[in-house]
């Protein structure tokens, strides 16, 4: 397997798994290792993290009890067709999350674009960068953060644990699906060729749609009604005056 093996085509013997008890960061492990050569399917979990980080630079707070993964992609498909990735990791992680969850749980559900919730309380956290590296290829580190047993102070929006729910299981066993279930739907994926399949499972699970949201962009806070996702995977929102707007980024709050 060469580095521009497309992601679509790994299979799960393609997947490893280094396991640390401390570092910075689990996706910044992932960006090192791919500056020296690593190939697609590098998994890097750590028991605690000293400078974790989530979306638009927020930290995100890290300490035993939870898990933290990255996994490392290797060109897993031209960048014009990267936008609905981190949507297929949001149905993978909301797989493995409801996999472990008693019956009498409430559902687990996904809010755009992919935030994991349990009663609309946030317990998983997903963070998608990517680099350029020096000899061309572009490396794509999902980075994975679930409140196994600790839920963090709430920031933006409200958090809980998996725990709150009656969840029992241990970091490393919810890993373990976490492993197989991420390799499954990637193939799914293929490099957005199976970016069908992937929108009808996100729309399956997801959270809020036909409720009032409110999105808050980088120049401006916009309210409406939640109609979903296009085919691409952007936001559908459907304003006051009967229009819909699409959204590709944005953090969302339901009203």
């Amino acid at each position: 397997m060469t580095g521009r093996t497309g992601t679509g085509q790994l299979s799960l013997d393609d997947f490893r798994h280094e396991a640390l008890v401390e570092t910075t960061s689990t996706n910044s492990e992932c960006f090192e290792r791919a500056r020296k050569g690593a190939l697609s399917g590098l998994w890097v979990t750590a028991a605690r993290q000293t400078g974790g980080r989530g979306r638009r630079g927020r930290p995100w707070t890290s300490e035993p009890g939870n898990l933290y993964a990255s996994l490392l992609l290797i060109d897993p498909a031209p960048v014009d067709r990267l936008a609905s990735l981190p949507l297929a990791v949001a149905v993978a992680v909301q797989a493995t999350v409801a996999s472990v969850m008693p019956i009498a749980a409430p559902p687990v559900a996904i809010k755009w674009p992919n935030d994991i919730l349990i009663d609309k309380n946030k317990v998983c956290g997903i963070l998608v960068e990517a680099e350029t590296l020096s000899d061309g290829r572009q490396a794509i580190v999902i980075g994975c953060g679930i409140n196994v047993a600790v839920a963090p102070e709430a920031g933006l929006y409200p958090v809980a644990s998996l725990a709150d729910y009656g969840c029992a299981v241990a970091p490393a066993e919810l890993f373990a699906r976490l492993f197989r279930e991420m390799a499954d739907i990637l193939r799914l994926w293929d490099s957005a060729n199976g970016i069908g399949e992937i929108m009808a499972r996100w729309r399956k699970v997801a959270g809020g749609i036909g409720e009032r949201i409110t999105v808050n962009l980088p120049t401006q806070s916009i309210s409406g009604r939640f109609a979903g996702i296009d085919d691409s995977g952007l936001l559908k929102l459907q304003t006051d005056d009967g229009g819909v707007r699409l959204i590709a980024a944005g953090d969302v709050f339901f009203e």
